[in-house]
């Protein structure tokens, strides 16, 4: 008997319906079971990622996240922003040992929150941040590496100039409540975070044919309910534009020195149950993610849940924006997806049902579609037998 390759999606009433009582250890069960199911109908065997370096662009940002400890003001001990050939260096590393994602991330609008910042820029013969990015994009895709952006709010003309340089972008929704922008809630200080505002950037990426990246933080004070309903924003985002390739379930992690480094951390049962509906709401087109070093050793409850992606892991630099987790040896989560009785595969930052010329520029399909082949007979002999180091050269 041969499976269908589709499900059906959960209708609004229905995920509502699924949290609208306390949570049982049997529901919850039956919750990863049923997504687990609906995964394996699309994923029966292979689970993903991506092998990346990130490149943090600029610590700089305008927004203050509670929880964040990545963005710096000009001046601040870890204000940084990287020069062309610290770019290059990184990525002529990561492309040696076989990383095909530059990860190229950055705060949200630097230039209009700083002025010491629009004069480095100025000095450095730049007019804005997205210079830097297009610039550090051609640097990349000079390494054979592809270029993944996730730089925040931006403009048009901004997501115009980075669409044929890009493999792909990303920008986080987060959340879709109003309620955490409100005062004493973590995105008051955030106006780059107000769901209008992000939701208004995933729409116009969609109109421009870029294929991007999404996701919800659960733990900084929002509700079940706001989960899902986050969630059913970014399935008829989806449903309006079809750009949407992966969904991530991001878990909040405190971090010391910020207003939340006491706020309680979202559960295991937290974070199954975000998967599991994300898995339940979105089509079967878009793969749901779960970044492995957020959730250390607990690979096979995140497959279980219906992960089919851990995103971008870097044998190289660490995540600049929780340095404290530093991501899974590559052999090992290879290992602890084999437990699981599932087969870990790379990936390029675009998934197939994108990779072409309605997705990708002409300019650079053929090459990426070359990369989609080559990476998995590079993945078949690849090995990382020493631990990745802690942090690359030039962004220390």
């Amino acid at each position: 008997m041969v499976r269908p390759m589709t499900a059906p999606d959960l209708d609004a009433d229905q995920a509502l319906a699924l949290i609208a009582s306390d949570r049982t250890d049997e529901a919850l069960q039956a919750l990863c079971d049923r997504a687990a199911n609906k995964r394996d109908l699309r994923h029966p065997t292979e689970l993903s990622f991506s092998p990346k370096v990130f490149l943090p662009i600029t610590t700089l940002c305008r927004n203050r996240c509670d929880y964040c400890t990545f963005r710096r003001s000009p001046g601040e001990p870890g204000a940084k922003t990287m020069t062309f050939q610290e770019v290059e260096d990184v990525i002529q590393d990561g492309a040696a040992i076989g990383c095909t994602e530059a990860l190229l991330c950055l705060g949200d609008k630097p230039e209009k929150g700083f002025s010491a910042y629009r004069k480095e820029l100025q000095e450095r013969g730049l007019t804005s941040t997205v210079d830097h990015l297009v610039q550090s994009c051609h640097i990349a895709l000079q390494y054979g590496m592809w270029p993944h952006t996730n730089a925040g709010i931006l403009d048009d003309e901004d997501l115009v100039r980075l669409r044929p340089l890009n493999a792909s972008m990303g920008l986080m929704l987060e959340n879709s409540s109003p309620r955490l922008c409100e005062k004493g809630m973590p995105h008051h200080k955030a106006p780059d975070k107000r769901p209008a505002v992000r939701i208004d950037m995933l729409e116009r990426a969609g109109k421009l044919k870029i294929p991007f990246t999404s996701g919800i933080l659960i733990g900084i004070g929002e509700t079940r309910q706001e989960r899902v309903e986050s969630l059913l924003v970014l399935r008829e985002i989806h449903q309006k534009y079809g750009h949407i390739q992966e969904i991530i379930v991001q878990n909040f992690r405190a971090k010391e020195g910020t207003p939340m480094d006491n706020m309680p951390e979202p559960t295991m049962d937290d974070l199954k149950e975000a998967i599991a509906l994300a898995r339940l709401i979105m089509p079967l087109d878009v793969s749901i993610q779960a970044p492995p070093n957020l959730a250390p050793g607990a690979i096979q409850q995140l497959i279980d849940a219906g992960v089919n992606d851990f995103g971008g892991v870097s044998p190289l630099t660490p995540d600049f924006i929780n340095p404290e987790h530093p991501w899974p040896h590559l052999d090992q989560l290879k290992r602890d997806v084999q437990a699981a009785g599932k087969t870990l595969v790379a990936r390029l930052p675009i998934y197939d049902a994108w990779l072409n010329d309605t997705w990708v520029d002409p300019s650079i399909l053929p090459a990426l579609q070359r990369a989609h082949t080559e990476i998995h007979t590079w993945w078949q002999t690849a090995s990382f037998a020493q631990p990745a180091p802690l942090s690359a050269k030039g962004v220390r």
